[in-house]
């Protein structure tokens, strides 16, 4: 996600201060280059040792200290920085730079800095709600400043409320959507299913598949971060929705169904990634069903092709859907793609080494309506559903060439 991207991580003096160090994994997890800059009241809080061995670089703590770096390391870290991202920011450091007040390495870099600089407050909750502190992070906001709003929970002071670091995932969803981002898809809905589903068989036994949903989850970033209004409906799964969107849960065939048919009428574009079972028992066993003899029978009825089902209402909505196939691979997914009214579809075999379930990467084959054909080589799932978004973006484009043709 973030090959090529500089990003200077500012620690300032809170409790929070030990959190810094998922958010420096989480962007060296993602490929990118960091640099920490810890004030004296950071250190008070976390070692330079421990943020230089997670971030791979020497820290920088004083801009005077030329053994590890110039005298104008302000403008030299600013200039190297794609975003700056400060984390925990305390109130201290967002009224210093709120007023203009450059006293430490930290504020005179952010103020020489011309790249997008994000805050991360964490405090108590009278010093969030206080009408100053208020004020100044107005203040910043008014001029570019970004925030990642605290989060309401537990304090260092042992108290409930707003204040508390906003956790992981909304920290690293703003620093993607600034650095990654565009407005490819405004204005588009975009309605993702991800992940498998549970057909049960008695209290304690169901039938389902490998699928973890990491593929639709993806996708559904992907799209987010593309500017789309996303709507994720998934079965279970132990992946957290992309922050900003529109996530519903649901367990079986029938509820996925369902739900999809609530949201299908007012989306622009359908990716059905989820792994939606074929099959459901006919009967349900209001009791655990107990040992006895060596058979036991379990009669199946097929469940909806939700797939099909929507194929036939697309009218001018882009429908994407997805083939896993272990044999005669690219002829079942061109007959799912004509049956089913596809726009395209993605084509991947489990058995492929790297392309199965659960897995960061995949192998897929992208077939298009109009006998496109791209076969991707192995890839990380994050890529090919950029690939995906990148396809719907042409199907999209095609359409409103065809709407202007017609109306003429």
């Amino acid at each position: 996600m973030f090959t090529n991207k500089n990003i200077i991580v500012g620690v300032t003096g809170g409790i929070a201060a030990y959190k810094a160090c998922e958010i420096i994994r989480e962007i060296k997890k993602n490929n990118g280059n960091v640099r920490v800059v810890l004030t004296e009241a950071g250190s008070k809080f976390i070692t330079a040792l421990t943020l230089a061995a997670l971030s791979e670089n020497a820290v920088l703590q004083d801009m005077f200290e030329k053994k590890d770096h110039s005298a104008t390391v302000h403008i030299e870290a600013a200039r190297w920085a794609h975003a700056i991202i400060i984390c925990p920011a305390t109130a201290n450091t967002i009224g210093k730079v709120a007023s203009g007040i450059a006293d430490n390495l930290l504020t005179t870099l952010i103020l020489a800095a011309s790249v997008p600089v994000i805050f991360c407050p964490a405090m108590n909750k009278e010093m969030l709600k206080n009408e100053i502190f208020q004020g100044n992070s107005e203040k910043l906001k008014n001029v570019g400043y970004f925030f990642v709003e605290s989060d309401e929970g537990e304090l260092a002071c042992g108290e409930v409320g707003w204040g508390r670091l906003a956790n992981n995932e909304k920290i690293i969803a703003k620093l993607k959507k600034i650095l990654l981002g565009s407005d490819k898809l405004t204005g588009k809905k975009v309605l993702v299913t991800a992940g498998r589903t549970e057909e049960a068989i008695d209290p304690v036994r169901f039938l389902t598949n490998r699928s973890t949903g990491r593929m639709g989850f993806a996708i559904a970033e992907a799209a987010a971060l593309n500017g789309a209004d996303v709507t994720l409906i998934s079965g279970p799964t132990n992946y957290q929705p992309f922050d900003g969107v529109n996530y519903f849960g649901v367990k079986t065939a029938k509820q996925m169904a369902q739900k999809v048919a609530e949201e299908f009428p007012n989306q622009d574009v359908v990716i059905m990634a989820a792994a939606v079972a074929d099959f459901t028992p006919k009967h349900y066993k209001d009791q655990k069903i107990k040992k006895g003899g060596d058979h036991l029978s379990v009669e199946l009825l097929k469940t909806k092709d939700i797939l099909k089902d929507i194929g036939r209402k697309k009218g001018n909505k882009i429908l994407v859907g997805f083939a896993l196939e272990t044999e005669n691979e690219e002829t079942n997914a061109l007959k799912k793609l004509k049956e089913k009214n596809l726009d395209f579809i993605v084509l991947n075999n489990p058995t492929n080494l790297g392309a199965g379930f659960g897995l960061e990467t995949n192998i897929v084959t992208i077939l298009n309506a109009d006998g496109k054909k791209e076969k991707l080589p192995l890839m990380s799932k994050q890529e090919v559903a950029e690939k995906i978004v990148n396809e719907v973006l042409e199907c999209l484009n095609k359409n409103f060439v065809s709407e202007i043709v017609n109306n003429e």
